[in-house]
């Protein structure tokens, strides 16, 4: 998964929630980071490999004719299509395996939960204050 995916997903989910979901949602955003990364970081570790998108831009052909204007011999212009090939370039994402440190990963998931139990304390008296503030 991107990076930038989960953030995307936020953004998206956020345009179409509650108040008060738009409130918890702003101040548990950190924590969701982090548990997005352990997620990750679990999924690394039972895989034993990590992965990493990498975005290369192909140049494709694509039909995209055109109508142009034709004089008649009696004076009218009748606009005539005419199919030609065009160059587009075209991103194209792929995934691939990486090597890690699997000790390292798995100090990393350590590092994660200690941040996730930190923020959790944290966000608590936020998210009550967004519950009374925005009841459901």
């Amino acid at each position: 998964m991107s990076p930038r995916a989960p953030l995307a997903l936020l953004l998206l989910l956020a345009a179409c929630a509650t108040p008060q979901q738009r409130c918890i949602n702003s101040v548990t955003r950190d924590l969701q980071v982090v548990n997005d990364l352990i997620t990750q970081s679990e999924i690394n570790l039972a895989r034993g490999y990590g992965t990493v998108q990498q975005t290369t831009v192909v140049p494709t052909v694509q039909p995209c004719g055109g109508n142009i204007p034709v004089r008649q011999p009696n004076g009218s212009v009748q606009w005539v299509y005419v199919p030609q090939n065009c160059w587009v370039d075209e991103a194209v994402t792929t995934t691939r395996p990486i090597a890690i440190d699997l000790d390292a990963e798995k100090q990393k998931l350590a590092q994660l939960r200690k941040q996730q139990t930190r923020l959790n304390k944290q966000a608590a008296p936020a998210v009550a204050q967004c519950k009374a503030l925005y009841p459901e």
